[in-house]
C-alpha cells in the first residue's frame, strides 16, 4: 500500500462506496444506520458533492478502491461555508494499516484548496480508534452529545471533534 491515488468519485463508484459503508453497519462503530443502505438511497447524498464538497475514492496501485472520504457541508447555511464535516470509510481488509492517517493528512492538506477553514468530525464516543486518529492530527474535543443514538437497545454518545485549518 505504498502509493495511494485520490480521485473524485463518479457514479460508477457509488456501488463500491456503498459496499464499504455497509461493512461498518454491523460494527456499530461508525454509522447510526442500523441496516445496510442501498445504492439508490445514497444517490442524492452523492449528488450533493461537487467541486467544493469533494467525494474522493482512495485506490491502490492496481486501482482497487480501498476507502472513500468526503467533505460535506455543515448545517447547510451560508455562514458555515468554510466548515465541512469529514467522513472516512475504509474497506475492512485495509483497516488498521495506517490508511486512515494517510487519508486524514491528505484531507487536511487539501482543505484550503476548497476554501475550507474548519474540519469537523462526528464520531461515536465508543469509537476509540477513530477518536485517536483524529486526535493525532490535532483535532480537539469541541463537544459531546450524550446518549443521542440507540444501537441494539443501548444508548450511545457522539463526540464532536474539530480542527481549525486556517486562522
Amino acid at each position: 500500500m505504498d502509493t495511494l491515488k485520490f480521485r473524485n468519485a463518479t457514479k460508477n463508484d457509488l456501488p463500491r462506496i456503498v459496499e464499504i459503508y455497509n461493512t461498518t453497519v454491523p460494527t456499530r462503530m461508525a454509522t447510526a444506520d442500523t441496516e445496510p443502505v442501498s445504492v439508490a438511497s445514497r444517490e442524492q447524498w452523492f449528488d450533493e458533492h461537487d467541486a467544493n464538497r469533494p467525494l474522493w475514492v482512495v485506490a491502490d496501485e492496481q486501482n482497487h478502491t480501498l476507502a472513500w472520504v468526503s467533505f460535506q457541508s455543515f448545517y447547510g447555511r451560508p455562514a458555515y461555508q468554510a466548515t465541512v464535516e469529514i467522513s472516512i470509510y475504509i474497506d475492512p481488509q485495509s483497516r488498521g494499516k495506517g490508511l486512515g492517517k494517510r487519508i486524514l493528512e491528505y484531507c487536511i492538506n487539501e482543505a484550503p484548496n476548497y476554501g475550507i477553514k474548519t474540519l469537523i468530525g462526528f464520531i461515536f464516543s465508543h469509537n476509540t480508534p477513530s477518536l485517536r486518529l483524529f486526535e493525532q492530527f490535532g483535532f480537539e474535543h469541541w463537544g459531546q452529545l450524550p446518549n443521542i443514538a440507540v444501537l441494539d437497545g443501548e444508548e450511545k454518545s457522539l463526540t464532536i471533534l474539530g480542527k481549525r485549518i486556517a486562522t
